[in-house]
């Protein structure tokens, strides 16, 4: 769900070859296979992520990477065709502000890259709202989207991993007996890639 989160959200925001595309929290599962899939698109990737963080989103191909911690993306001179938002914890017109003209910010689904459950469905609901109110009134857009299960783009994920191009980011395994520890550090909102439980 990862996986088709991110390839159809990059879709919504009609991502093309050369283009420079904002992944605003990369690190987490549906983040961490953005970078790569924006990549295997042909654009130029500038990751935003924690200071720990960095030496992961280099090493899965993102070309620039800002530091939340040290920068805030919005304040960048830095222009985008696309941002694909994990987190929205910036305002409509924030966003705005380092949207190219025909720009357009996709929001993803519930529950982003650190960000908890209850805090995220306000946040969304907000931005979503906010988005379809005064994306009328301007070629920059604000969309957003459902991911659906689909058997073509599964497929298009499988052909991505085969030919290297994406490989899951798995940052720890468990045991089963161990899910709540996993289930904890999940809900911290901190995990980087995927945690994976193990049944024997």
């Amino acid at each position: 769900m990862a996986g088709l989160t991110a390839l159809q959200g990059l879709r919504e925001g009609k991502i093309q070859p050369g283009q420079k595309v904002l992944i605003n929290g990369a690190t987490g599962g549906v983040g961490t296979f953005a970078v790569q899939i924006a990549k295997s698109f042909g654009a130029e990737v500038t990751a935003v992520c924690s200071t720990r963080n960095v030496d992961l989103v280099r090493s899965i191909g993102a070309d620039h990477v800002i530091e939340y911690t040290k920068e805030d993306f919005t304040r960048s001179e830095q222009r985008y065709d696309v941002i694909f938002d994990n987190v929205c914890n910036h305002s409509f017109a924030e966003r705005r502000r380092v949207l190219n003209p025909k720009g357009i910010c996709v929001l993803a689904g519930m529950g982003g890259a650190g960000v908890k459950g209850g805090e995220a469905i306000g946040r969304i609901a907000s931005n979503i709202f906010t988005a379809r109110a005064r994306s009328s009134f301007t070629d920059q857009k604000f969309a957003q989207y459902r991911t659906k299960t689909s058997k073509q783009d599964l497929t298009t994920l499988g052909d991505l991993v085969e030919t290297g191009k994406l490989r899951p980011v798995i940052e720890q395994t468990y045991k089963l007996s161990d899910a709540p520890e996993a289930l904890r550090q999940l809900n911290g909102g901190h995990a980087r890639g995927k945690l994976v439980i193990t049944l024997n």
